[in-house]
């Protein structure tokens, strides 16, 4: 008998998520991937030069454990719980995916026109994930925190500024998808 693997759904996979936000509320911790970078950052010395990462770092090693189990359970679930389906997407999304240059649609995880080794490699592709990067920073440190921080911490202790950050990402995102990304490919 053989054992296909699924996505958890939504009944299991939110409920886990709003447990773990409990834990940290009561703890009176956060949660957010780009603080762990300014964490990383300030280990290594970046506070002998820019004041944003001057600050006690050891108080927030905890925060590090997030993104070590990021990676562990990345590869576990590449590795171990992911199955070979492929995106089930709208025709209409293939078809203008196509039209941009993407020519299996759906079939892998992440286009190999974006992320392949031969893409980040191009000077195109460099170029845009040196831009990308430097535009994410940015919002991260301009929005006082990133996505996940925001959307799951923020929402969750009903704060008022993350509600908004929020709706800027999805704003964001909408012109991303529909009038940055088609002058791109």
């Amino acid at each position: 008998m053989e054992y296909i693997l699924n996505p958890w759904p939504w009944y299991i996979s939110g409920p886990l998520i709003a447990f773990v936000m409990a834990l940290l509320l009561y703890f009176g911790k956060t949660f957010g991937m780009s603080s762990n970078l300014r964490t990383m950052c300030s280990i290594i010395g970046a506070g002998k030069t820019v004041n944003f990462f001057k600050f006690n770092w050891k108080a927030q090693i905890w925060n590090l454990i997030v993104v070590l189990g990021a990676v562990i359970g990345g590869f576990i679930a590449t590795q171990f719980l992911s199955n070979d389906s492929v995106t089930n997407l709208n025709p209409a999304t293939i078809m203008e995916l196509q039209n941009m240059g993407f020519e299996n649609s759906g079939a892998t995880l992440v286009p190999n026109e974006m992320y392949g080794l031969e893409a980040i490699t191009s000077p195109k592709g460099l170029f845009l994930l040196i831009l990308g990067g430097l535009l994410v920073g940015f919002g991260t440190r301009y929005a006082g925190g990133c996505t996940s921080g925001h959307a799951i911490t923020g929402l969750s202790s009903l704060q008022k500024p993350s509600l908004i950050a929020v709706v800027g990402f999805f704003i964001g995102g909408l012109i991303m998808a529909n009038f940055i990304l088609p002058l791109i490919f």
